[in-house]
């Protein structure tokens, strides 16, 4: 009878597995698989004073050393990043194992996206602090299952899939990490989002420059991150109906609009122009 109850070499052997994945199951503790954003394990690196940039240094399908290699490209890639409460981005690629069944194979789109990813941090997000983490996504692949991420190279920025099954576009990226940066930070200084070929950019230009007022001017069209940081700051003022034009300004960090609105606070006078359409200085009927 005593022998009837021992359990079989199988199960001894899944239970080891068990408690090697789950060590908290040796005490008897309940354990839930944790969300993916929940903070990062002790221990893991989080680069410098400027940047919060992690990539486990696991192994993966090519040997030992990769993870740490990536996790080394990418804290020199991002040493200038400005630092504040980062954007959490995470990268699910295809590779890592679950019990018997291992990736033997590497995934051509996930190496693809995150080079992108790499090459994206370095232009058009260039500034903007990231905290960046690479995991194996059959090792853990019910983390980012919850959130309807389920077909690697999973993308995720602050919790949300952005981009999963295919290589990554880098336009999706930019703006995902824009708008999450924009609700966690307020804009400072004087700036003015504007193009080249808007005339009312250059006559807010000109006000600015009577006035002697320094500031910064953001090109829209030549710049990615410019673009999309107007319109997730504009579009919570105006309403997200309202159409966002150019050019749209700040001065010391307080939303004023456009170039009338410039002239106005800075005492300009503003001659009517009839090419422009109606507007309020329109003559009245």
């Amino acid at each position: 009878l005593e022998t009837a109850r021992r359990p079989s070499g199988f199960q001894c052997r899944i239970e080891r597995l068990r408690q090697s994945r789950y060590p908290s199951r040796r005490e008897g503790k309940p354990v839930s698989p944790p969300d993916p954003f929940d903070g990062p394990p002790a221990g893991r690196h989080q680069g410098s004073a400027d940047v919060v940039v992690a990539a486990r240094a696991e192994r993966t399908e090519c040997g030992h050393g990769k993870g740490l290699k990536v996790k080394q490209e990418i804290d020199e890639m991002n040493s200038n990043r400005t630092a504040s409460e980062p954007v959490k981005v995470l990268l699910y690629k295809w590779a890592g194992s679950w019990g018997p069944f291992r990736v033997k194979i590497p995934c051509g789109e996930c190496s693809l996206t995150l080079d992108i990813i790499k090459d994206t941090f370095n232009n058009e997000l260039k500034g903007i602090p990231i905290d960046f983490e690479v995991r194996e996504w059959l090792t853990e692949w019910w983390r980012p299952l919850p959130k309807g991420g389920w077909h690697a190279p999973i993308v995720m920025v602050d919790g949300k899939v952005v981009s999963q099954g295919n290589a990554l576009n880098r336009g999706v990226l930019t703006e995902a990490v824009v708008n999450s940066h924009a609700r966690k930070s307020a804009l400072t200084g004087t700036q003015l989002f504007g193009k080249e070929t808007c005339p009312h950019c250059t006559r807010a230009k000109s006000y600015f420059a009577e006035a002697k007022m320094d500031y910064e001017y953001r090109d829209v069209v030549s710049e990615p991150l410019s673009l999309y940081e107007m319109l997730s700051r504009v579009k919570p003022i105006v309403g997200h109906k309202t159409p966002i034009t150019v050019p749209q300004i700040w001065i010391d960090g307080a939303y004023v609009g456009g170039a009338d609105r410039l002239a106005d606070i800075l005492k300009r006078p503003v001659e009517p122009n009839p090419d422009r359409g109606q507007c309020s200085m329109s003559p009245k009927r």
